[in-house]
């Protein structure tokens, strides 16, 4: 019955469109739905345009930003807009700063801000949760349930971008990528449909949104697997960067990584300096799913001497929304990605140095630039992550768990948009030089050669090539499920991201 009286409203909206077909996608919402209509000098509107990470996207100005409530409101919007050719995007938390992937100028922004239902199911142990919600929101109402989500790892992130590139929580080594634990997807495709998606309905669907990102749909909801978690104990170490911490430090990530110490633990160690104040530093972020880490589990980056230890007994919601002084807010803000193999004992401190080195030479480079803050963080990715996602029916990034790897995410923020271009130039030599040097190693033999390195794309800058770094087989599976669902390249020609390439 539901679904016979939205064919009926859409056949109805259908011919409203056609006959204000002149007229703008916001001025055709506005008169023939009920959608939230939010328009520039609104207070509304400004106040979700400065909801980005970064202020170049939130300088970006959309026509109007349109808050759908529920699926049939977002497949509403779907078919006023295929009666024009406006550019759109859609936005979670803003968390993404690649110009026009979820931000648009001179076009319809679609905000899921409404989309942020989160209901627990004990019986089930599952929670459906709208992309609308950070994940701080999301862990401070599952802590009452005693369960928690595999999500983000700074409470600001959005969820729905998050889940469509995987998500590396630091829960991962407990239960795999974030998009592993989803069982279910609500998706509005291009033509209007909304679909149910899982493992058994439209799988192949299923497989590809699991690190597919915005390429097939609109997700309206997520049903996640979630776990039962008690306290945890976690924060932040701070070290100043001297010679002797960055080779004990890059020595201590590189051993914890292979003899990963406990499947309940979760690090990122990451490097910062701002140029013009000369501020050098590592910020480590760790996290254990319990009340104190098992000593030995951390001891190893403990003994170099932290400056600053905020770790401490809290909830995980607590937890992530400490992180959030991560969130550089009133700057322009990049991100780029590159994955390596996980250099052996013997040849770890020559490979981790010169990548951070690297990193140091480069970022050298933009010290004019002002504001500049550079970041590079090394995060583990142990082969017991492959394996949990294979077991959980697999992903599009399909690692396999022959190797271990690291994943090392690279940051620039600064203050002018100005500067972008600077910036563009700086970033991609940072992560192309990371790539020349791990194939020098591979060609010596100083790192094994016969690996596959695809990108992560929570991480990735705007022109890597995510797709084309995948298994070809998942490729081709890409391609084949966006020609089913979307045959006339409605999300491929209509709005930003990383796009599926042509067969």
């Amino acid at each position: 019955m539901a679904r016979s009286i939205f064919n009926r409203a859409m056949l109805g909206a259908a011919a409203l469109v056609a006959s204000v077909a002149a007229q703008s996608t916001c001025e055709t919402v506005e008169k023939t739905t009920a959608i939230a209509v939010l328009k520039p000098a609104s207070v509304e509107y400004t106040t979700e345009q400065t909801h980005y990470w970064s202020t170049f996207s939130g300088d970006l100005k959309p026509t109007c930003i349109l808050e759908p409530e529920s699926p049939e409101e977002v497949a509403a919007i779907l078919s006023i807009l295929r009666q024009n050719n406006e550019t759109f995007a859609v936005k979670s938390g803003g968390h993404n700063p690649n110009n026009y992937f979820a931000s648009v100028d001179g076009g319809p922004l679609i905000s899921t801000k409404r989309l942020n239902e989160i209901i627990f199911d004990a019986a089930t142990e599952t929670a459906r949760v709208g992309p609308g919600n950070r994940w701080d929101e999301v862990g401070e109402h599952l802590d009452a349930t005693g369960y928690t989500a595999v999500g983000g790892r700074i409470g600001n992130v959005g969820v729905g971008g998050y889940l469509l590139g995987n998500g590396l929580s630091f829960m991962s080594t407990e239960y795999g990528w974030a998009a592993n634990s989803v069982l279910e997807y609500t998706v509005v495709l291009a033509n209007s449909s909304i679909v149910t998606v899982s493992n058994t309905s439209h799988p192949d669907l299923y497989m590809v949104l699991k690190g597919g990102g915005n390429n097939f749909g609109i997700v309206t909801s997520y049903l996640l697997r979630v776990y039962a978690q008690g306290d945890v104990w976690g924060g932040n170490l701070e070290f100043d960067a001297t010679p002797e911490n960055n080779a004990a430090l890059l020595t201590a990530l590189r051993n914890f990584t292979e003899n990963y110490p406990d499947e309940k633990a979760g690090i990122i160690m990451t490097a910062e300096r701002t140029l013009a104040t000369l501020l050098d530093i590592w910020v480590i972020f760790l996290y254990y799913n319990g009340p104190e880490p098992p000593q030995g589990v951390f001891d190893s980056f403990l003994a170099i001497g932290p400056t600053v230890n905020n770790c401490k007994t809290r909830r995980y919601s607590e937890l992530l929304s400490n992180n959030n002084w991560a969130v550089v807010k009133g700057s322009v803000y990049t991100i780029g990605t590159e994955t390596m193999p996980l250099p052996s004992k013997e040849d770890g401190p020559e490979v981790m140095q010169n990548i951070f080195d690297h990193w140091v030479n480069v970022s050298n480079t933009a010290q004019e630039v002002s504001g500049l803050i550079a970041s590079i963080a090394f995060q583990p990715m142990p082969k017991r992550i492959a394996s949990l996602a294979k077991s959980k029916g697999g992903d599009l990034l399909d690692l396999d768990d022959s190797i271990d790897r690291i994943v090392v995410e690279l940051d620039y923020s600064f203050l002018f948009k100005t500067d972008y271009d600077k910036i563009d130039i700086t970033m991609s030599a940072t992560y192309d030089g990371i790539q020349s040097l791990v194939k020098g190693y591979q060609e010596s033999s100083t790192l094994p050669s016969d690996v596959y390195l695809p990108l992560f794309m929570n991480d990735c800058f705007y022109p890597q090539d995510y797709f084309g770094r995948l298994r070809p087989e998942k490729l081709q599976l890409a391609q084949k499920v966006q020609a089913e669902v979307d045959p006339n390249g409605f999300f491929k020609e209509r709005t930003g991201g990383f796009k599926i390439p042509a067969a």
